[in-house]
């Protein structure tokens, strides 16, 4: 694969294996949420709404607002994850995750098959509280929890849920991270045979 073609690939990620961490890989390795567009496409392929939502209400209200979240979310996972809760972002999630989420809606196809379709457009609070109640959900349960894994990539900050056979992943990536790591022991070898 050429390399613009892996760049592209990963320009918004959606390989952590919940919601809320697809959420905070939008700042690695440079902030991905950064125009409404952006946003609407991160929001479009990360599935909180079908495909084909209009989503003409997002502002740059509404990225402040997704940004917002990022942030309380990326305290808390990292908080927990290093044995030092943040209780200030736990509130703020929490107060995030009241609001409700939009609710979903079947339509029948012309082909007769159900799609999901929103009963009525989204409003940016209703998917913020969607998020948020993904990580309190992957917080609060302890087996989802004990998967949690950070990247062993250089100054990689990814945070993804091991789902892998005997939970020995060890990067965001096997694409990205793990190809890094592979060509770096490569030529550490080379070096060393050089020598």
């Amino acid at each position: 694969m050429a390399s613009g073609m892996a760049a592209a690939s990963y320009e918004l990620r959606f390989d952590s294996g919940r919601i809320c961490l697809d959420l905070l890989a939008t700042t690695h390795p440079e902030e991905r949420l950064d125009s409404v567009d952006r946003l609407r496409a991160w929001i479009i392929r990360s599935g909180l709404v079908p495909a084909g939502t209009p989503l003409a209400a997002a502002d740059t209200a509404w990225l402040v607002d997704f940004r917002e979240l990022r942030g309380d979310i990326a305290q808390l996972v990292r908080g927990e994850l290093d044995g030092r809760p943040v209780d200030a972002a736990l509130a703020r999630v929490n107060a995030v995750a009241l609001d409700a989420p939009p609710a979903p809606w079947a339509v029948r196809a012309d082909d007769g098959s159900l799609r999901r379709r929103l009963h009525t457009p989204p409003g940016c609070p209703g998917l913020l509280a969607v998020i948020a109640r993904d990580a309190l959900e992957l917080l609060t349960d302890p087996a989802a929890r004990a998967s949690l894994r950070q990247c062993e990539g250089d100054n990689c900050p990814i945070v993804y849920l091991d789902t892998s056979r005997g939970r020995r992943r060890r990067w965001c990536s096997s694409e990205v991270c793990g190809n890094r790591e592979r060509v770096a022991r490569h030529r550490r070898r080379a070096a060393l045979a050089r020598a």
